[in-house]
């Protein structure tokens, strides 16, 4: 072996270890970095619109850019943030002391059944009150504490938090400003073809793009209709319904509905009629209809990727990632689905 070629691999060794240390002292802060990449990436098209008003001031149109985005997302997060957490401090003390009961209205919802519901129900064993009090009891009372700790952990670690929120707002700034030439530097480092590179990178940003700004679009409008729907027909904890409605219409096919749809058929069971047809009304014919409407637009045109293969990699990587994995998840399936396309491109005529 020459001199040379031990040169190349020493250097190659050392490329790798200070790549692997790097990341290391990035992984403290790799929520913030991942969420600054992410809005840097979403409101880069904002950026060069307002480049194209006031050219050669990118310094300033960066700046311009991070005060829209802390309007736009920060703040509104930050209050909601707010009020999550006190709504679920409240229901997680009346859950714990049983003002509310969970199993209570699960008794009445079987005591209004018609007699051959009732005994399906016992066929099956599912009539057993005191076990489904207790499961769901017991689910309420971890769930409401879950959020409510969770919620919690920012005023806990309030330094922690000022820290990470600094690195975050401190990098997008530069990503902003400094985005397309270190977007050319990472480019010219990756070594594949020019006819390979382009369209990963083409699909890593749609997907990032589509993926952020169509889920995020659609839990919005979804958990904003679901709490003022509750909170119109006076259910308690509004904010923290409508949360929850927007954290579940991230899963395609599963949708707000886990949310209303009980609420709804209580109603109609324990004589609120108008209540639980006001609710069943709007759940399908609003709710509903924002996710068959928005979603197909603003996600599946952009990503091209079957319904299945959205629900699975985000549920996978939200098990792995946890609240990054909705967007993780789909960006690996979508460059999964453009390295193999590239490796083994189909056939584009017709089928005989």
């Amino acid at each position: 072996m020459t001199p040379h070629h031990l040169q190349d691999k020493a250097f190659v060794l050392l490329l790798i270890l200070v790549t692997i240390a790097f990341g290391a002292i990035l992984w403290q802060f790799h929520g913030a970095v991942f969420w600054g990449v992410i809005l840097a990436i979403l409101f880069a098209p904002w950026h060069r619109r307002l480049l194209d008003r006031m050219p050669g001031r990118p310094t300033l149109a960066a700046l311009c850019t991070l005060a829209l985005c802390l309007i736009v997302v920060i703040l509104p997060l930050a209050a909601i943030t707010v009020s999550l957490a006190q709504e679920a401090t409240v229901i997680y003390e009346r859950v714990y002391t049983g003002q509310i009961d969970f199993g209570l209205y699960l008794q009445q919802v079987i005591a209004a059944l018609p007699a051959w519901a009732v005994n399906l129900l016992d066929g099956l064993h599912l009539t057993s009150v005191g076990q489904w009090q207790q499961r769901l009891s017991a689910v309420a009372v971890q769930a409401s504490q879950f959020l409510a700790t969770q919620a919690l952990n920012i005023g806990q670690n309030t330094l922690e938090f000022i820290v990470s929120f600094g690195v975050m707002l401190y990098l997008l700034f530069f990503l902003l400003r400094d985005g397309p030439r270190l977007a050319l530097r990472i480019g010219q480092a990756t070594p594949l073809e020019p006819n390979h590179k382009q369209p990963l990178i083409r699909n890593f940003t749609t997907v990032i793009r589509a993926t952020v700004k169509g889920n995020i679009v659609v839990a919005a409008a979804q958990g904003a209709l679901g709490g003022l729907i509750f909170w119109v027909l006076g259910i308690q904890g509004p904010v923290l319904w409508g949360v929850l409605m927007a954290f579940l219409s991230l899963l395609p096919a599963v949708g707000a509905g886990l949310i209303w749809v009980p609420v709804a058929i209580y109603f109609l069971a324990t004589g609120a009629i108008w209540q639980g047809v006001v609710l069943t009304a709007f759940g399908v014919g609003v709710i509903g209809l924002v996710d068959n409407i928005l979603r197909p637009i603003l996600v599946g045109k952009d990503t091209k990727m079957p319904d299945y293969i959205v629900l699975i990699s985000t549920l996978g990587g939200m098990a792995l990632f946890g609240l990054m994995g909705f967007v993780i998840g789909p960006v690996i399936a979508a460059l999964f689905i453009a390295s193999w396309e590239l490796f083994a491109p189909g056939d584009a005529g017709p089928t005989r």
